[in-house]
């Protein structure tokens, strides 16, 4: 089984989504499973991991919504106000439909680097992994020592790095920074990484050879059990698309083929979001 492990829908006239915007013409238009599909199909992707795009309840409970009749849709990552009061009781309601896997927290649109480790965050975190659900972590790498702080104080969340923590990729040469942090990061067995986004970080000039320095860099760090792959479609296409996105990846991985390969990425996709093992308890 072939699952991506992060892609996005989105219905504008919902409201209450201050991204995409007329900035990024391309996507500024409604995505729903209709359009996904047929892309599944022919790059022999089976299953998909359904992220949250806005930082809102309602449009989780939409994605799961939209969960409930798309038989591709195997998890959702959604939101909560994660320093609120009640968000253990949010929490706590999501988790009751049955493919609600995790939240996601957009730390990249906050201002405040340490904002992850409030104590009421870290408190609602704590209750995120009691209740066998994961973090999606949406980061830049300022964010890289308040993450690996964070993993400190919560050691039982499943926490994976989304859109390997938005490096400058435009000169293929992974820095110091990044490297160091993300080694950090890889130290605790409780954290992924997910190659996705890369491609829309540098743009629709990117290069296969700009791209391969920081994929080789994660395989080292995480090995080759705790890395997914996804699609961030349809971001993704802002710089390419599902098929040539599907195709590079796996051209990317053939310097690597002996240890992984995107089926075993998809395994452990399948095990980070217990998408398997809650499929045959329900």
């Amino acid at each position: 089984m072939i699952i991506d492990a992060h892609q996005h829908f989105w219905t504008l006239a919902r409201g209450d989504y201050p991204w995409p915007n007329p900035s990024v013409s391309p996507i500024f238009q409604d995505f729903g499973p209709q359009d996904l599909e047929p892309l599944l199909k022919l790059s022999g992707v089976d299953k998909t991991v359904l992220v949250q795009a806005t930082a809102t309840v309602p449009e989780t409970e939409f994605l799961l919504d939209l969960a409930n009749y798309t038989d591709f849709v195997a998890a959702v990552v959604g939101w909560v106000p994660l320093d609120h009061e009640d968000a253990k009781l949010t929490i706590d309601r999501l988790a009751q439909h049955p493919k609600f896997r995790g939240v996601r927290t957009m730390l990249q649109d906050i201002s405040n680097t340490a904002w992850i480790l409030q104590p009421n965050v870290l408190d609602a975190l704590r209750h995120v992994a009691s209740c066998d659900l994961s973090m999606d972590a949406l980061i830049q790498p300022r964010h890289l020592p308040a993450i690996h702080q964070l993993l400190l104080e919560v050691p039982d969340l499943r926490l994976v790095v989304d859109r390997v923590a938005k490096p400058e990729m435009i000169s293929g040469k992974p820095d110091t920074w990044w490297k160091d942090g993300m080694s950090k990061l890889a130290a605790h067995r409780n954290c992924y990484c997910k190659l996705s986004g890369m491609v829309t970080e540098i743009g629709s000039n990117w290069t296969e050879d700009q791209l391969a320095p920081f994929l080789s860099y994660v395989i080292e760090a995480f090995g080759t059990d705790r890395i997914l792959w996804g699609s961030d479609w349809p971001v993704l296409n802002l710089a390419s698309d599902y098929q040539a996105w599907s195709s590079v990846f796996d051209q990317l991985l053939e310097p690597h083929a002996a240890v992984i390969s995107k089926r075993s990425c998809s395994d452990t996709t399948a095990a980070f979001y217990r998408i398997e093992s809650r499929a045959n308890a329900t």
